[in-house]
């Protein structure tokens, strides 16, 4: 990559380091919205008050220079004009009616919006717009705005049919609880109020990043893997749309591009595991159905593993006799090469795939260790067994 961007790549990497530093058991959120940042889609944080979701995105917000952030705080009683902005007196009296977005959501390059699904019918349709289009109509024509990302915060999961659009435009979605471990909590407690490091970066180093995203390459194995994972999920009755599947490349893209890389790679299909999800209840799905697609050739060669010392085991006996024993010894080697291939096949594969292989070959080197113990206790089977 350019030399500018491997800046952008610099930045962006202490800005992750410095925010999963001063939000404890925070790092898969930060990562989301770092490569929702890049790829350009919405953020939904969902959890109980007091775990930090405000706080963290509005850090990384104030950590873009020369973005225009705008955040709110949704209620039932919240009207258009607080979103939006007022209308404007001077052109009613020349029987326009335009609104004076100065400071308001359609002029942010940022946004978090909390309590988000507390949205009122008068504000979602034009929320929709601005979250899927980027445009906004404030009375002289819908026009495009500036609009980057946005991120919302809920305490829970909408029920109101009406909002169930609206929830769907949160391409990434995080569930946030409490700190779970104790050494966690007591870092929280002894933590200054501010982080030590701020870096920060610019619109322009932003789009550099954007740009490099969009330039990442995904091969056809990781498309495989993409109509994989679609079908694996359809067996659990975990449905999305195909938009919402395209869509997601985007963010393998981005998270490859945070990464250094050109290509992704299996590993960056992990922030699927965010995407992908309707109900909290499908989360352990989805998770499942990604570490089958990561690690399946690692079950596979274990499984494999398995038979081999099982034959191995076999072929030490007990014997009735020499010519038993010998015969015991031939078939193990014959089955142990058979295995032995097998793995080597899966390891190929895996390699073509992008895969790590290191635990692939580690249980072909047991397997053939297996086949050099057999031979040694008895050199004259050698040149029998591979014939």
């Amino acid at each position: 990559m350019a030399e500018s961007t491997t800046d952008s790549i610099r930045l962006f990497g202490a800005i992750r380091s410095e925010l999963t530093a001063a939000f404890f058991e925070r790092e898969e959120v930060v990562e989301g919205l770092l490569c929702a940042l890049v790829a350009g889609q919405h953020v939904l944080l969902l959890g109980p008050p007091g775990t930090a979701k405000s706080e963290l995105a509005q850090e990384l917000c104030s950590r873009i220079e020369g973005a225009g952030h705008f955040q709110w705080l949704l209620t039932r009683f919240t009207t258009p004009e607080e979103l939006f902005g007022p209308v404007s007196l001077r052109g009613l009296e020349q029987d326009r009616y335009l609104r004076i977005t100065t400071g308001k959501l359609p002029r942010a390059h940022i946004a978090f919006l909390d309590e988000v699904f507390k949205a009122s019918s008068s504000i979602l349709n034009t929320l929709l717009a601005i979250l899927n289009e980027r445009r906004f109509d404030g009375g002289d024509g819908s026009a495009e705005i500036p609009l980057l990302f946005l991120v919302g915060a809920a305490n829970e999961l909408p029920e109101d049919e009406e909002l169930a659009a609206l929830y769907d435009r949160f391409l990434l979605r995080f569930e946030v609880d409490y700190l779970r471990e104790d050494f966690r909590f007591l870092q929280l407690l002894r933590a200054p109020a501010k982080p030590l490091s701020r870096t920060t970066l610019d619109l322009e180093a932003l789009a550099r990043m954007r740009e490099a995203a969009a330039n990442v390459a995904i091969p056809d194995p990781i498309l495989r893997d993409v109509a994989k994972l679609r079908s694996l999920l359809a067996e659990k009755d975990v449905i999305s749309s195909d938009r919402r599947f395209r869509q997601s490349l985007d963010l393998v893209r981005a998270r490859a591009a945070l990464a250094g890389r050109a290509t992704a790679v299996a590993e960056d299909l992990g922030i699927l595991a965010h995407v992908l999800w309707h109900e909290p209840d499908d989360k352990a799905h989805v998770e499942e159905a990604l570490r089958l697609l990561a690690h399946g050739h690692e079950d596979e060669a274990d499984r494999l593993l398995f038979q081999a010392r099982e034959i191995a085991e076999g072929a030490q006996g007990p014997h009735l006799d020499e010519d038993e024993a010998d015969r015991a010894a031939i078939e193990a080697l014959a089955k142990l090469h058979d295995l032995a291939q097998r793995v080597d096949a899966i390891a190929s594969e895996a390699r073509k795939e992008g895969r790590p292989v290191e635990r692939v070959g580690a249980v072909r080197d047991e397997i053939r260790g297996m086949v050099d113990a057999l031979l040694a206790e008895d050199p004259t089977d050698e040149h029998e067994s591979r014939h």
